[in-house]
C-alpha cells in the first residue's frame, strides 16, 4: 500500500483554531462518541484494531483538516479546527478510510478509482455532507445537496493524489460512484 494520505477537506480556509494540545484533547473526546466507538469495534472485528495512539493532532502545512495514512493512522490538523463537532466528523471520516483499508486486501491509495471509492464512502457515511455542515460552508441548495457535496469533496481530496490529475479524478469518481455510494458497510444503511 502507498503511504499517500487521504485528506479531509483540502480547501479549508484558516481561521481561529485550537492548539495541538487542545486538539489532542478533542480527539480523546471524539473516541468516546457512539459513531467512533462503533467504527473502532468494526475495525477490531475485521482484524484491524486501533489503539488511542492511532490518532494524533498536528499543526499541518497542507490545507486539510485531517488525513488517514495507511500503516500510520489518523491525523487531525489543529490549525484547521475550531470546535469539537469538526474533530468528531474528521475522526469518523478518516476511520472509514481505515476500515476500507482493512477490508480490501488490494486497496491501493495510488489508484485513483480506489481512492475515489473510499472518499465517496467516507463522505457519505461520515455525515461530512450533512445539511448543517453544508449550510455552514455557504452551500444553500435544498435538493441534491448531499450528493453534490460528496462529489465536490471527493474531487477536492483526489486533487492531492498525483495519480488523479486532470479528468482522471472525475472519470474515476463517476466510474465507481454507484457501487461505492451504495456500499454502506459496516453500517446497515447510511447513518
Amino acid at each position: 500500500m502507498a503511504d499517500k494520505p487521504t485528506s479531509t477537506s483540502s480547501s479549508v480556509k484558516p481561521r481561529r483554531t485550537v492548539s495541538v494540545e487542545q486538539c489532542q484533547s478533542m480527539i480523546q473526546k471524539s473516541l468516546r462518541t457512539p459513531m467512533v466507538r462503533f467504527l473502532r469495534q468494526q475495525l477490531a472485528k475485521s482484524g484491524c484494531p486501533v489503539k488511542d495512539n492511532f490518532f494524533r493532532a498536528l499543526h499541518c502545512h497542507e490545507k486539510m483538516q485531517g488525513a488517514y495514512i495507511s500503516g500510520e493512522g489518523v491525523t487531525v490538523c489543529s490549525n484547521y479546527i475550531q470546535i469539537q463537532d469538526e474533530v468528531n466528523q474528521i475522526v469518523t471520516h478518516e476511520l472509514i478510510h481505515a476500515y476500507d483499508d482493512c477490508r480490501a486486501a488490494n486497496l491501493e491509495w495510488t489508484n485513483c478509482a480506489h481512492h475515489a471509492c473510499s472518499e465517496i464512502r467516507a463522505g457519505h457515511l461520515s455525515g461530512d455532507c450533512h445539511y448543517k455542515r453544508e449550510l455552514l460552508r455557504g452551500f444553500l441548495k435544498l435538493r441534491g445537496q448531499g450528493q453534490e457535496c460528496i462529489r465536490r469533496r471527493v474531487l477536492e481530496s483526489l486533487s492531492s493524489n498525483p495519480n488523479c490529475a486532470g479528468s482522471v479524478a472525475k472519470d474515476s469518481m463517476e466510474a465507481v460512484w454507484d457501487i461505492c455510494y451504495n456500499d454502506t458497510d459496516p453500517f446497515d444503511r447510511a447513518p
